[in-house]
């Protein structure tokens, strides 16, 4: 929506769009100078960082969404409906990916031990194809992406079980920048934010339009399904009327459940997750 509406341009940058591949991979792409901006599940950046990997390199600049969007997403045929029904099944996600970088700490805060539970890698575009095939019994998904989910099952309903309702205060996609860029040159990293909020604040509320958009720069993405997505995230995106703030008390507060949940080992700070100043007022 921001290259679309000509929001980047205004401010001066040529910016590429590629897919992405979950938050190990992206992370990836920012250390090694490939990529200057990446929008990933905070929550998974923060294990990422207290496990000790890109710590120091990468920094969260604004938020996407105001509470995480992940879910393990089933068909409501299978009968589950409660976390401790996923015990001995097989859940499909992305390698890095947030819903399984997660999964330890929700896992635990459910009341169920996180190994009686398979995870089989499965590339993110294939998701909902290989629910729907039944190869296995959930996946690891956004809440709003239900109607895509149901639309690759053929209209069969789906049932959610979000993270939000064991785990609190964890945001859900951030945009982040490498150290680097925002110590080199943090008038482009505050230009680029002012940019990819304007067009989130614009998604949100044209979401008919973010559809159409979407499908003319990936013509295999639904218009339809993807309006209802942006329609659906709209209650996700604000905090008191604003868009990309990121709270360091709530940081805080995200990395102690982590930890205490025994998902990253202590010491990791707020200051080393997110990096102020680059949200406009």
């Amino acid at each position: 929506m921001a290259l679309e509406k000509g929001f980047f341009r205004d401010r001066n940058i040529e910016v590429e769009i590629k897919p992405g591949q979950g938050s190990a991979d992206n992370l990836k792409l920012l250390a090694a100078g490939q990529a200057q901006f990446s929008a990933n599940d905070l929550s998974g950046v923060m294990v990422m960082l207290g496990e000790g990997n890109h710590k120091g390199g990468v920094r969260a600049v604004a938020a996407i969404q105001q509470r995480t969007l992940n879910s393990i997403t089933v068909l409501r045929e299978s009968g589950i409906s409660v976390p401790a029904d996923l015990v001995g099944k097989k859940i499909g996600g992305v390698p890095g990916g947030a819903p399984m970088l997660l999964w330890p700490a929700y896992a635990k805060l459910a009341g169920i031990d996180p190994t009686r539970v398979q995870w089989v890698n499965v590339p993110a575009q294939q998701t909902p194809a290989t629910l729907a095939s039944g190869k296995v019994d959930g996946i690891g998904q956004f809440t709003v992406a239900r109607g895509t989910v149901e639309k690759a099952a053929q209209g069969r309903p789906v049932h959610l079980l979000p993270y939000s309702d064991v785990i609190a205060d964890l945001y859900g996609n951030a945009l982040i920048a490498p150290t680097r860029l925002i110590d080199e040159d943090p008038d482009l990293v505050r230009r680029f934010s002012e940019a990819l909020l304007e067009g989130l604040v614009y998604a949100i509320d044209h979401p008919d339009e973010a559809g159409q958009i979407l499908h003319k720069h990936v013509p295999s993405a639904d218009p339809a399904a993807a309006a209802q997505e942006v329609a659906l995230m709209q209650p996700y995106v604000l905090s008191n009327a604003r868009a990309g703030v990121l709270d360091p008390e709530r940081i805080a507060r995200a990395i102690a459940v982590l930890q205490g949940a025994g998902v990253i080992p202590a010491g990791l700070t707020p200051t080393d997750v997110v990096a102020t100043g680059f949200v406009p007022a």
